[in-house]
């Protein structure tokens, strides 16, 4: 099993930065991906990015160039740093490790932003 603890959500201004960080504890050999995803009122759960093999990452197209996600192995942390954000990044944010073709999740960090 995998448990996953996620923190740094909160409320910001348009324009502002958040960072989140996810930290897997627990059996964590044999991760293979770590991501973020996150889940507006209303709307289904998306993918916001990714990476693999420790380097290997992907975005969705809305977050592009504004958000960038890192890996610190060592600490089993995942990171999310989120920079110009907009009203429309208001969600539900949550952590994803695949770990031998299973998913696991995290609990999910409110990310509020005003306009």
């Amino acid at each position: 099993q995998v448990q996953l603890v996620e923190s740094g959500g909160g409320l910001v201004q348009a324009g502002g930065s958040l960072r989140l960080s996810c930290t897997a504890s627990g059996s964590t050999f044999g991760i293979s991906a770590m991501g973020w995803y996150r889940q507006a009122p209303g709307k289904q759960r998306e993918l916001v990015a990714g990476i693999r093999s420790g380097v290997i990452t992907n975005y969705s197209d809305s977050v592009k160039g504004r958000f960038t996600i890192s890996r610190d192995n060592a600490k089993n942390t995942v990171y999310l740093q989120m920079n110009i954000l907009k009203p429309e990044d208001t969600a539900v944010y949550y952590c994803n490790v695949m770990k031998w073709g299973i998913d696991y999740w995290g609990q999910g960090t409110q990310v509020t932003v005003s306009s």
